[in-house]
């Protein structure tokens, strides 16, 4: 039986790319996303003044045809996680239908209005908002999967973590810098995975902090603003790049020396590289 990877927001930019990186190295897949069907995708603007739809390509019903051209299961789920009921059910219907996950990638993040207003600009509500899909809701689906993961005695979570929560800002929003609602609730996600490996990895369960680089999506792409963002000095890299390393942290015994350090992505996977 194939050991079975959950990868949240599928249905494109990395976490199509992870889906598709651990369908390749033999895993079954499970995928969720809000775009069902192709043409469906939408992006919410970065500011309060822009479109209030976006366009974008993807879904899940594309990357399911990818994971099974790989010729392995893929099973998808549509999730939202603004919506509690909806994350907590996603996690149910993959343990229901597949009855475990081997692997789970938290790579979905909310995409709100306003992720990069200026202090002064900051609607509260959209920053709850942020801190409930981007933490509280990561932090539901881990309690729903954790359990089995514990019952079968090991598992990995990896979170998409975000270089935004752990360094300053280099300027303001829209200026080569980004916005604090969304870095504040990504350093609340990041701290999900120190505390799994702190209560359970006795019982065979190993979390790991990801940081991809700076991958401009379909969504960063459509939505706009990265490019002050390179122009202020960070790369870009390809989000298969990310993908490869959540594959070698999965899978790989040596990854181990990486629990409590929150991994570099592009950084390892360029050592990795060198090795061989």
């Amino acid at each position: 039986m194939n050991r079975v990877a959950l990868v949240t927001g599928a249905s494109r930019g990395i976490g199509r790319e992870c889906a598709l990186a651990f369908a390749r190295a033999g895993f079954d897949v499970a995928i969720t996303a809000r775009t069902v069907r192709e043409g469906e995708g939408r992006a919410a603007p970065r500011t309060r003044d822009g479109e209030q739809v976006i366009p974008v390509t993807g879904s899940l019903e594309t990357t399911v045809a990818e994971i099974e051209a790989c010729g392995v299961r893929a099973l998808a789920v549509p999730m939202d996680l603004l919506d509690r009921a909806s994350v907590v059910a996603a996690g149910d219907q993959v343990l229901r239908e597949w009855g475990r996950v081997d692997v789970l990638v938290n790579n979905a993040y909310a995409q709100t209005v306003g992720n990069m207003d200026r202090i002064l600009d900051i609607e509260i509500d959209d920053a709850q908002a942020m801190v409930v899909g981007n933490y509280l809701h990561q932090l539901a689906l881990v309690q729903v999967i954790l359990p089995s993961m514990i019952k079968s005695g090991n598992g990995v979570v990896i979170g998409l973590a975000s270089g935004s929560a752990t360094m300053d800002p280099p300027a303001p929003p829209g200026e080569g810098g980004w916005g604090l609602s969304y870095a504040a609730s990504k350093a609340g996600f990041g701290r999900i995975a120190g505390a799994i490996n702190s209560e359970y990895r006795g019982a065979g369960i190993k979390a790991f902090n990801l940081s991809p680089g700076f991958v401009i999506t379909e969504s960063g792409k459509a939505r706009g603003g990265a490019d002050a963002i390179v122009d202020a000095g960070f790369a870009a890299t390809p989000a298969s790049v990310p993908a490869a390393a959540a594959v070698w942290l999965a899978t790989d015994p040596d990854a181990d020396r990486f629990l409590g350090r929150v991994v570099d992505g592009p950084k390892l996977m360029a050592t990795l590289h060198e090795k061989k």
